[in-house]
């Protein structure tokens, strides 16, 4: 029950989303007409319609995507059909003299005529249903990751019907406000003639908007009401279960460009793990092809690698999810090198500093990395397998067949022994005993999570969340700020003369600091050197103290370090019980760049 009403609550803020505008206007075309003719049939026939599609999707996966779009086309040529009877009643007359009577009466039911007609309203509700559907957030998310993890069910249909009722509740309350307004227009200035053909204007543009892709791009953009923080926020304060871990730190542009949806039941499916003596198959193994460039290897190919056991590893170097998972990679590649097992690492970057191939060679020399590693800084190899997060692992058998995947962190003991499966089936005599034991150190130690409170923070523009600072960031501009006395808990600020970018903030000034207000065992923060390459000098505070046995890998008992690379920064390593702390990092030397801040 609790869920139905989180559905629920989440529809009625559906109308609030960007993608949701360009169906407005198809709704406030039956604002004039009696809402029970008219009105309420046409959103009676967006919630079923958006509720079957959806619930297909739940229960047919990728087929449905395609039919779904050719839907989307069906629809979007009978919206325009209804709009253009809107701007020209006799349109359909005059092109079709042989079907008249029906031009005729769909230009009546659809605006043109005072006799609306539920069956017509309906209809062109379904059209609209059809193009709504691909709009979802994190609740839809939610509930679709559902139905991957215990299969579609009526209850996911229910929770689905749920989500499309509040958004009809909300565009129904839209609707009987617009009709208030239409009738104040008809007797006051008797404009209705005009506002009808404006109506179907609205309506052909929006056609335009979503057959060309701006309902989700432009208008994502521009919109000031963003739904996802709001759905997030009922998702927490309800308490409903939600993937969890390192796949939701879904680091870096391409992972965030999918929200919800599809990704979402990827990352729950990847958490139930393999299911004792029995491994799916996943399809043939994408190609390896499109990587700029190869190291510790020379290009490698799936058919070259027939015949092997394949852990194929999406990371990037200063991923600290990526990080944490690294010695269990780099011991597995050892200790089953010999049975047939062929480590891959597939390094797609996050930030612009991880496309420079000197740092990745550095990272990987630094970091002890020994097996081939794949530069994909085009996302070629991202791409053909589908992949959304960092860190990724996939399990390839010795016929090429993909057996297993898993997201983020944990579960190392069970990626574990699909390897151990994996390599029995292909026929190795001797398979290692055993799970492996690592000793990590410094920022690869294995995060605390019991004890975080706190989330990824970016500080681009581009993703920044509970910037506290004044003024408010400039984008791409130098500007002076401050930061308040006091700090909520996740809060964070910039104090001095910066410049923020989409993706960091840069110091323009010969010194500055940031705070953060904090809860978790270790906080780190990825930096870099001005563009000349010189180290910044920096000294942290915790608690306005210097760190002492608080300090991070990267800096001295009495808060001193430099910045000499664009890296990760383990910057506080918290002993003993973990406490809300204030965190300051006074940046002694122009030009460093600060991009995240992550904990663990």
């Amino acid at each position: 029950m609790l869920l139905i009403v989180l559905a629920y609550l989440g529809g009625v803020l559906t109308i609030l989303s960007p993608c949701i505008l360009p169906v407005l206007p198809f709704v406030f075309s039956r604002a004039r007409q009696p809402f029970t003719r008219s009105g309420l049939p046409l959103l009676a026939g967006m919630a079923l319609t958006f509720a079957a599609v959806a619930s297909l999707a739940a229960v047919g996966g990728g087929w449905v995507v395609a039919a779904n779009q050719y839907g989307r086309w069906v629809a979007l040529a009978l919206v325009a059909v209804f709009s253009l009877t809107l701007l020209w009643p006799g349109l359909a007359e005059r092109l079709t003299r042989p079907l008249v009577a029906l031009g005729g009466r769909l230009s009546e039911t659809s605006g043109g005529g005072d006799t609306p007609r539920p069956g017509a309203s309906l209809l062109l509700g379904v059209a609209t249903g059809l193009l709504w559907a691909p709009c979802a957030g994190p609740i839809l998310g939610l509930i679709l990751t559902g139905a991957a993890l215990q299969g579609a069910s009526i209850g996911t249909t229910l929770l689905l019907f749920a989500y499309a009722a509040g958004a009809a509740t909300s565009m129904a309350a839209a609707l009987l406000l617009g009709g208030k307004v239409f009738a104040a227009l008809k007797r006051s200035l008797g404009v209705g003639e005009w506002v009808r053909r404006g109506l179907g204007a609205a309506m052909l543009a929006g056609v335009a908007a979503i057959a060309t892709g701006l309902d989700t791009g432009v208008l994502a953009q521009l919109s000031t009401a963003s739904t996802g923080a709001l759905e997030q926020a009922l998702v927490d304060r309800l308490g409903a279960p939600r993937p969890d871990g390192g796949a939701m730190a879904m680091r870096g542009e391409p992972a965030m460009m999918m929200q919800g949806g599809p990704a979402m039941m990827a990352a729950g499916a990847a958490m139930r793990g393999p299911e004792a003596g029995a491994l799916p198959d996943e399809g043939e193994v994408p190609p390896l092809d499109g990587a700029t460039q190869w190291l510790n290897s020379p290009p490698l190919t799936t058919a070259g690698l027939r015949g092997k056991v394949v852990l194929v590893d999406f990371w990037t170097y200063s991923c600290i999810n990526c990080l944490r998972t690294l010695p269990y990679v780099k011991a597995w590649a050892g200790k089953y090198r010999d049975q047939g097992l062929v480590v891959v690492g597939v390094h797609a970057p996050e930030f612009a500093f991880e496309r420079d191939l000197a740092n990745v060679k550095k990272a990987v020399s630094d970091l002890g990395i020994t097996y081939p590693v794949a530069i994909d800084n085009q996302y070629a190899i991202w791409r053909a397998f589908r992949n959304q997060y960092w860190p990724a692992h996939y399990l390839i058998d010795a016929q090429g067949r993909v057996r297993h995947h898993h997201f983020g962190e944990g579960d190392e003991a069970g990626t574990e022994r699909v390897i151990q499966q994996l390599l029995r089936e292909a026929g190795a005599a001797q398979v290692s005993a055993g799970l492996t034991e690592v000793d990590a150190k410094g920022v690869q130690q294995a995060a605390d999570m019991a004890a975080v409170r706190s989330p990824e923070t970016y500080l681009g523009y581009e993703r920044a969340e509970n910037f506290v600072s004044t003024p408010n960031a400039r984008h791409d501009e130098a500007a002076a700020y401050a930061t308040p006395a006091r700090l909520a808990l996740n809060d964070w600020g910039l104090a001095g003369h910066w410049k923020v970018g989409p993706e960091s903030a840069t110091l323009a000034a010969t010194s500055g600091r940031i705070v953060y207000r904090f809860q978790a065992r270790d906080l780190h923060l990825v930096l870099g050197p001005g563009p000349d390459g010189k180290p910044v000098r920096f000294k942290v505070r915790v608690d306005g103290q210097d760190p002492g046995d608080a300090r991070g890998v990267d800096v001295a008992p009495d808060g001193s370090g430099t910045v000499t690379s664009q890296r990760l920064y383990q910057l506080v390593r918290q002993p003993g019980d973990v406490r809300e702390r204030t965190f300051s990092i006074e940046f002694l030397d122009p030009g460093v760049s600060a991009y995240a801040f992550t904990f663990g």
